[in-house]
């Protein structure tokens, strides 16, 4: 071709004769599409993408222009990595390389922060070659829609709830496009969205008990939101019915804030009965997207009725949930501790028990199914007594950690919350397990993720732990871990809206200009290193790597996170040997 205009007419001319329902790709919007876009309107012409050679229709998702949605007649554009998030998937980065690494178990043709000048040079060279490593990119994104089954996740959530196949979030409308049809068989118009802002309460946590135990059990409430609200005939109908003076007090089911939910005549009850029957039957048949669609929608419906910008909105509904939620945590708690186990922590749905007197796994993994069992038929009677109520709430054991770890807070003999570590049975052996914990969060090095899985995993086979501390600090030291002290960190905002407070990754993204790089853009991630001049990008740094800030403060807070339980600290393993650097 002898431009990129006749590339351009020869892809259109394929996309017409092939006829596709569907195009998917990485980024496939905001970047590939965008850019033909863009392309199209230096060439003075529109981009007929659609059936039967229509043009698309773009619509701006925020106030920069940095998002966009676009719809062509007759296709849908289907984005890899905004269908991932939406049947949430969590990976450490969700670039096509570090995604296909993970479910595939290959990746890119080129990967690394200098491939754009390959690209380069094979575009200006080798176009083969240039051409190889793009259809292996689709060929990667082609595979991972299959692994994933995301187009299948896609279809049963569009089917389920009404929305675009394209429409990623929406959990209001879904709501809207479920409930309002049954709203009006029942006779009742909706109400328009209430300009009430009165906040309900969010999850409860326990407070913990920080150590290191033996034999810690996890006892999980199945899908706990959508079982109150199943259970107590939580439902905007039902209030609405409850608290009209109509009905008998015997009529109806106390909720929190002084409402009450009538017992007959709701509709949420139902509908989430009917989803919860449907996700059966699709775990039966071994349907996972149908399965996993039904699932986020079931659970979103407790967030929707707690945003205001939801037409039936009402601080009644949504404490009445999450209040009854931290009743049945707190009173769960005290069940267990009354048959003379510990409940060491608790968040939301789940507790974490202590079987102190278990002597071997099984000991505590009868124990375990015991309390189940336990829990699920005192509950039962409790509900029936107390409202005269059917309890779906099930009690699931879920999890035996053979040694957990529950740590305090920085600074304080405060135990924390939502971070925790443990050594659970797996089936190629024991495997390690890290909640909020600087293994699983990004903003940390690979130094000092390596690190606490070596360490916890020493600590908690109880082998020794010491000369592999002071070694690891003597090689960070002595400049043999480079490779692993890059921090990686994502930019929110546009680099000049940060002002007053100027995080380092801001300051090595600030210099890339001046030292002939990218100046990366909001949403890039920035990779960067600490030298003795501060933060400075990975790819260009001047000044010497500042060694002693990785030692105080990556392995110096990973170690004392577990070393005080065990009598020692990290200063106390390597002050001496410290000095001598």
């Amino acid at each position: 071709y002898a431009n990129q205009g006749e590339v351009l007419q020869a892809f259109l001319d394929w996309v017409a004769d092939y006829d596709p329902d569907v195009l998917i790709g990485w980024n496939v919007v905001n970047f590939d599409t965008w850019y033909l876009q863009r392309l199209s309107d230096q060439l003075g012409r529109r981009l007929l993408l659609g059936r039967d050679r229509r043009p698309g229709c773009w619509r701006e998702l925020d106030d920069d222009g940095d998002r966009r949605t676009v719809q062509f007649p007759g296709r849908v554009v289907l984005d890899g990595i905004e269908l991932l998030r939406a049947a949430f998937y969590r990976f450490e980065s969700f670039s096509l390389e570090n995604v296909s690494r993970q479910l595939l178990g290959e990746g890119k043709l080129l990967h690394g922060s200098d491939r754009g000048g390959e690209i380069t040079r094979r575009f200006l060279e080798d176009k083969t070659s240039l051409a190889q490593y793009n259809l292996k990119d689709c060929e990667l994104v082609s595979e991972i829609f299959a692994t994933t089954a995301m187009l299948d996740f896609a279809v049963a959530r569009s089917v389920m709830t009404g929305l675009n196949i394209d429409r990623m979030g929406g959990s209001v409308a879904s709501f809207d496009n479920l409930y309002l049809p049954r709203l009006h068989r029942q006779g009742y118009v909706a109400p328009n969205a209430s300009s009430e802002q009165i906040a309900s309460p969010g999850g409860f946590v326990l407070d913990s008990m920080p150590g290191i135990y033996d034999h810690v059990l996890v006892l999980d409430f199945k899908s706990l939101y959508p079982s109150i609200i199943r259970t107590f005939f939580i439902d905007p109908l039902g209030l609405a019915i409850g608290v009209s003076g109509e009905l008998a007090e015997g009529q109806t089911v106390p909720g929190f804030l002084e409402a009450r939910f009538a017992r007959q005549g709701h509709i949420l009850p139902e509908l989430i009965q009917q989803l919860w029957q449907r996700r059966d039957a699709a775990k039966a048949s071994r349907d996972e997207p149908l399965s996993q669609a039904i699932k986020i929608i079931m659970n979103s419906f407790y967030g929707v009725l707690g945003t205001p910008g939801c037409r039936f909105f009402d601080a009644r509904l949504a404490s009445s949930i999450t209040r009854r939620g931290h009743q049945i945590l707190q009173r769960t708690r005290d069940y267990i501790e009354g048959v003379g186990h510990r409940v060491i922590y608790g968040d939301t749905d789940s507790v974490f028990v202590w079987i102190h007197e278990a002597r071997s796994d099984e000991q505590a993994m009868v124990a375990g199914r015991q309390l189940e069992r336990d829990l699920n038929a005192w509950w039962g009677q409790v509900i029936r007594e107390e409202f005269d109520l059917d309890s779906v709430l099930e009690v699931e054991f879920e999890t035996h950690y053979k040694r957990f770890l529950m740590p305090t807070v920085r600074g304080s003999d405060k135990g924390s919350k939502k971070r925790y570590a443990g050594v659970v049975a797996g089936v190629d052996g024991d495997k390690l397990v890290f909640k909020g914990l600087e293994n699983v969060r990004t903003d940390w090095t690979r130094l000092a993720r390596e690190f606490q899985e070596e360490l916890y995993r020493r600590i908690f086979a109880q082998e020794p732990f010491e000369h592999y501390v002071k070694e690891l600090t003597a090689s960070v030291l002595e400049g043999r871990r480079d490779g692993q002290l890059i921090y990686r960190k994502r930019l929110r905002r546009k680099l000049d809206e940060y002002q007053r407070n100027v995080p380092p990754h801001v300051q090595a993204a600030r210099l890339c200009a001046g030292r002939g790089l990218p100046v990366p853009s909001r949403g890039s991630w920035v990779e960067y290193v600490i030298t003795t001049s501060g933060a400075e990008p990975v790819s260009a740094p001047l000044a010497p790597l500042d060694y002693q800030h990785y030692v105080d403060r990556q392995l110096e807070p990973v170690a004392d996170g577990i070393l005080g339980f065990v009598g020692t600290s990290f200063r106390t393993l390597v002050d001496k040997q410290i000095d001598l650097f």
